[in-house]
Parts: structure tokens; sequence; C-alpha cells
């Protein structure tokens, strides 16, 4: 009996270990009386509401409750959150990068607090509020994995900040418009988490493992409301522009000076979808892409940051690989094609529409179609694209989805082939996520047509992951048939299998300046079926971390490659003989960078990587160098030297990349920021420089400067000035 006993214990402990520890439920009243945003939590009806406190740490432990308390209030009426926030902090030296909206949390003193509106552990909305009180938001899907994170969505609320010695109290403002949710709703996950530098601490109110984000959806308590909620709506929107450019084409010895006026418009469409409609779109005030030096085969991924594309994105953008292998659709395709001598350039988009969001509590629903005009004179024609996706839950936070991709000609071009005219893909995705997040994976399945099209051309992956607090485990097969085409998507290879393998353990250490260390073994190896299951490529990267008790850390990876080359490939783009094709190659290189302290008014990064490059030798050294005079200004300069030696005549190259930034907030709606960028891989000087101001909610005035020149002769290529204004016309906040 007795032996029967301790048997229980132990696996009641066992079982404790695994569980989620769920926070509770924080009750959220109803109220009448008018609440004055300023900040200081004043008004008698906040000494009535229930309140969240005992946050868990989260860095430098996630076992032991918060050393600086936050407490966080909730109240709502008919329209409005509203959330009050007192957090008691050990000085007054916030760490505040900017004033600038949108901020990084990971580098700001702030307290965020997130809503998963219909309760499913997939997406939610997230608002945050720094002690200077500077707003972010951000919609998180996928359950709040990092590609699911995403800073560039924007929306009308308001937040004001009192700072008092030793605490801050905050207040916000968040119009029920801002969010969907199914209609009579009571009840709603909802986490709160901190960053304070000055103590050294992350925490949340709902206890999550260090090796999940914070936003994980999976790490949630409750809110009940007292009433049901009534409708979701989001008023209808117009938000029009005008823009004044003035351009100058330095090569072409042109210049001209072009108003645009276009806009976009949004529209509720019951509790849970948003219909978007954009016409003759401008993205001038987009800021400028980091350049990089490119030493691969294929092509590199950047990020979305066009407002259109981004309202639940995710339904669009996350089929196919998880690890970019294959992705059917890559919203920046859009606007953008080849010339006749194969530059990427502009190509206008003449408009389109976006029908995206929930159903009901199972069922979300993408539709997209977008219409881009002819450009003759580089043999561009007016293409019609469109997506729709079909998603459904299933389980605790997995679901299923399918998705049809119509990339069509409209019109006939005598330049244009047959097989040309058109290109259609479609496919089902499972993707996994368990409730505690420790197994993730993805399963799909993909096929593309085009005209007279009669092969497989399919596209696949396989892929399981294993996270806990100390182990990782990662299985992965891909693959992507030679014919397998998506003209809207992502496919930086094709004619591959890949297998992989990554499996890692992390220890903390319980005292001492080291927070954790992590070691990770990696394994990829890819065949070509097109040349006879050829073994092409094969990488064991062992990797080796230690995150410091101040957040500064160090990475150290090796690489032992294998690279059989079917054809010739030149890494320098400068004349004179390639790297032999149809040969293999191994070849190794020992990588290590340091970050500093990133709550430190002056940061630094330190990086090198040493070793051989294909039949030669590589060298590479980085530093990058950050001051902060917070919260006004912050400068920046980030210097890459890359150092190829290749036998016989073939070309040697020493490639620069240089980039110095600067950011100015005169205010929390007056933000300067200028980035310059010098490559002589691209054979470029560029200068973006852009004034911003905001002048109501979601309405600005930008001035933006762009110029690039060739450094040699310091000639000008391109040039041009924009005066744009955008203006939200919806119901007062």
């Amino acid at each position: 009996m007795k032996r029967h006993f301790l048997f229980s214990l132990l696996v009641l402990a066992f079982l404790k270990s695994f569980a989620q520890d769920h926070p509770g439920t924080l009750q959220v009243r109803h109220i009448d009386q008018a609440i004055t945003l300023d900040g200081a939590l004043e008004e008698a009806v906040w000494e009535t509401a229930d309140r969240i406190t005992g946050f868990w740490q989260y860095f430098p432990s996630d076992s032991v409750r918060a050393r600086q308390s936050t407490q966080v209030k909730i109240l709502y009426d008919d329209e409005n959150i509203y959330v009050g926030i007192y957090a008691v902090s050990a000085a007054d030296n916030y760490v505040a990068t900017s004033l600038q909206r949108d901020f990084s949390g990971a580098s700001n003193d702030n307290v965020s607090v997130l809503f998963d509106t219909f309760s499913d552990g997939a997406n939610a909305f997230l608002f945050g509020v720094t002690p200077y009180g500077v707003q972010r938001e951000v919609l998180i899907s996928e359950g709040g994995i990092s590609r699911g994170f995403n800073p560039a969505w924007d929306m009308k609320w308001r937040a004001e900040v009192q700072r008092f010695d030793g605490y801050f109290t905050a207040e916000m403002i968040i119009p029920l418009t801002s969010m969907k949710f199914p209609e009579g709703e009571r009840r709603w996950r909802f986490q709160a988490y901190r960053f304070d530098y000055q103590a050294q601490e992350h925490s949340a109110w709902a206890r999550v493992p260090q090796n999940q984000l914070l936003s994980n959806l999976a790490f949630m308590g409750d809110l009940e409301f007292e009433e049901p909620l009534g409708k979701s709506r989001t008023p209808f929107a117009v938000i029009p522009y005008i823009n004044t450019l003035g351009q100058q084409d330095g090569a072409a010895g042109t210049s001209d000076v072009s108003l645009k006026i276009g806009g976009d418009a949004k529209l509720s469409i019951g509790n849970g979808m948003n219909l978007d409609i954009t016409a003759n779109p401008d993205f001038s005030n987009v800021e400028v892409d980091a350049i990089f030096t490119n030493l691969t085969r294929f092509e590199v991924l950047l990020p979305e940051r066009r407002q259109f594309f981004i309202d639940n994105s995710d339904l669009f953008n996350s089929y196919g690989s998880i690890y970019n292998d294959a992705s059917p659709f890559f919203s920046r395709r859009i606007g953008l094609a080849r010339d006749t001598a194969g530059n990427l350039i502009q190509n206008r988009i003449i408009g389109g529409a976006r029908l995206s969001g929930k159903l009901d509590e199972n069922w979300r629903l993408g539709f997209l179609s977008i219409q881009t005009d002819e450009d003759r004179p580089n043999e561009i024609p007016s293409n019609n694209n469109t997506m729709l996706a079909l998603q459904r839950k299933v389980s605790a936070r997995s679901n299923i989805g399918a998705f049809f991709i119509n990339r069509e000609t409209v019109g006939n071009y005598e330049f244009q082939s047959p097989e040309e005219l058109y290109n259609r893909v479609y496919g089902i995705d499972y993707n996994l996520a368990s409730k505690d997040n420790r197994w993730t994976g993805k399963f799909y399945v993909h096929q593309s047509l085009q005209p007279d099209d009669t092969k497989g051309n399919l596209s696949a992956q396989a892929t399981v992951t294993y996270d806990d607090r100390f182990w990782n485990f990662t299985a992965d097969i891909v693959s992507v048939d030679e014919g397998f085409q998506s003209d809207l998507g992502f496919i930086p290879r094709k004619d591959i299998i890949k297998y992989g393998m990554g499996g890692g353990r992390t220890f903390y250490p319980r005292s001492g300046i080291v927070n954790k260390h992590v070691l990770r073994l990696v394994s990829l190896t890819f065949w070509r079926p097109g040349l006879d299951y050829q073994r092409t490529d094969q990488l064991w990267r062992p990797e080796y971390t230690i995150e410091f008790r101040d957040q500064s850390n160090l990475r150290m990876r090796y690489f032992d490659q294998f690279i059989f080359l079917a054809n010739d490939f030149n890494p320098t783009g400068k004349t004179g003989s390639p790297i032999p094709g149809n040969t293999g190659y191994d070849f190794n290189q020992l990588e290590a960078t340091y970050t500093s302290n990133i709550t430190s008014p002056f940061t630094y990064t330190l990086s090198t990587t040493q070793g051989q490059f294909f039949n030669g030798n590589y060298t590479s050294y980085g530093l990058t160098l950050g001051y902060r005079l917070q919260p006004y200004a912050s400068f920046s300069i980030d210097t890459q030297y890359d150092r190829i030696r290749l036998p016989g005549d073939i070309p040697d190259a020493d490639f620069w990349l240089l980039t110095p930034r600067a950011e100015v907030t005169f205010s929390r709606s007056v933000f300067w920021t200028t980035t310059i960028q010098y490559s002589n891989q691209r054979d470029n000087i560029g200068v973006n420089s852009r004034l911003q101001w905001r002048f109501a909610p979601l309405s600005d005035l930008f001035l933006v400067y762009n110029d690039n020149y060739f450094p040699n002769s310091w000639s000008p290529k391109f040039r041009s000035l924009n005066l744009k204004l955008t203006y939200w016309l919806n119901p007062k906040l």
C-alpha cells in the first residue's frame, strides 16, 4: 500500500511538472462612468475593478515570482475596453529607444496586454505602452510563433502614462471596434507581460517557460465580462492619400513630377470579417529595405511592410514550408516584376480587395484579388492575382487549411509565350500545435498548374518539433519538384528532396553571470532527383550559445559543408572564370557573434567568420555600434567586410557593407529617420530620409527623400522626393 501511495505521488509530481499553469480569471466590470485618459488611475471606479498581480518571472528565471510588482485592471463599457496599469520600478532610469510608435518590446521598458478574443489559441491582439506613453499594437497569428508576431498592423486606440518616484501608472482606452470577437461573448483568453530592464527582469501573468516566447498563446489566463459583449463592429473607414512625387533618373537623363491620388477603404462584415479595398495604392512611405551581402546561389526572403497586406496576413502567407523552402504565396511578389533585362522593377497596382477573418469560432476565410498594370516597354503584361484560403480549427490549437492561387494574364501580348498565360497552385496544409506548445509541426501537399502541364509538379513537407524547457528535437523532410512553380510564391530552389534533423539541450546555472547554456546540432541533406538523386548539399552545424544575466549573449557555430555544384558559380559577380561546376566541394567555417547588453545606452555587436569557401578561403568581420540619447534619439552604424580568395584566375573579392542610421523623435507625433547604405557588391550608395508627422490617429504627413549614387564616380543613379498626405476618415475614437 505504501509503495502504491509513493508511486502515485511520483506520478502526480511528474504530471504536474508537465502541466500548464493557469493563472486564473480576471473579472471585468461593466461601467457607465466616464474615465479621463490621463494615466493617473484617479477615478473612483478603478478602485472597484478586479486586478491581477503576482507576475511570474520569465527572465532570468521562469520558476519564481517577479521581484518588481505589476498590477493590471480592466473595465469596459459598450464602446471601449479600459486597461489600468500600476508598475513598481527600482528607479526612474527607464530604457526607451525612442518616442516613435511601434517600438521593439525586446529593447524598451513596457507593459503589454494580449486578447485572444475567439479563445482559439491561434490569433490575438496585443497592445503595449512604455513608461513614456509610446504605443504599439501587434497582430499575433500562428499561435504566437516569431513569424506570427506582426508589429506592422495599425489600429486606433489611445494611452497615457504618468511617472512617479518608484513606479509608473498607465491607462489605455481600446475601442471594441479595434478587435473582432463573437457576438454575446463573455469570456476571452488573456495575458499580460512586462519588460523591466532596470531590474533586468521579464515577467508575465500566466507563467511562460523560457523555451517559449512570451507572446505564445498557449500560456494565458481568462477574462470574464460582467455582461455579454455586443456585436463586433469595425467602423467603415476611408483612407485617402495624395502624393506629389518628383524623380530624376540619372542613368537615363530624365526627370518628371507627378501627382498621385488613391486610397484604401475598410468595411466590417459580420462579427469577424474585414473587407479591405485599395485603389491606385502608393507605398512610398514604407521604410527602405536593409541591403545585405549575398554570397549564396539563392534569393533571400524580405518581410512585407505594406499595410494593405498586413491584416490577417497569416491566412495567405502561412502556407508552405516552415523553413521557407517553398512558400506558394508571398505578397511582396505583387507590385514587382522583371523587365527585359531581368531586373526587378516596380509594377503598378491598379486596385484590389481582400476579404479576411473569422466566419465563426472554428472557420477562417481569406480571399484576395489584385490587378496589376501592363508595362509594354518592359514587356510586362497586366495580371490578375487571386488567392482563396479556407482554414478550420482542429483540436485545441491546431488547424487544417486549403488554398487556391491564380495568376492570370488579362489581355493579349505579342511578347508573352502561351505557357506564361497563367499559373495556378492549390494545396492543403495541416498545422500542428499542442495545447502546451511542446509539439508543433507542419504537413502539406501542393500542386502547380501551367498551360499544357501534365506533370506532377508537387511540393510537400512533413516536419515535427518537440520543445520543452530542457530538450528540443526536430525532424523535417521536404520535396519540391523541378516543375513546381508559383509566380506569387517564394521558392529559392527546386528539384530537391531535403532531410533535416536537429537536437539541443539547454542548461540553467543556479548562480553566476550566465543565465543559460544552449548546445545544439543541426544536420541538413539535399538530393537532386533530376540528377539521379545526386547528393548536392550536406551540412553539419554544431552550435553553442551562452546567454548572460545582463542580457548579452555569445553564439558560436561550426559549419561542416558539402556542396555539389551542378553548374558553374560566380559568387563575386566579377569578370573572370567561375568556380567550376559538376564538382563537389567540402569546406568548413567557424562563426562567432557577441552581442552586448541591449539595455545600455551604448551597444555593440561583434562577429567574425573564418574558414574555407568552396575551393578557396573566406574571412568575414562585422561590427555594429549603437548609441541612444533616450528617449529622443538613437544612432547606429553597421559595418561588414567579406573577403573571398579563390585559386587560379577565379576573381577574388573584398565586399564592404556600411549602414549608418539616425532616428530622432521630436515628440510622440514627429519622427525623423535617415539611413545611408553603401555596398560595393551592388555598386551603390543609397540615402533614405523620412520625416513623419502623425497629426491625427493613423493619419500622417510624410516627406521622403531617396537618393542613389555610383560609389566610384559619385554620379547620381536615381533620386526622388515624395510629399504624401494620408488621412484616416471614420467615426471619432
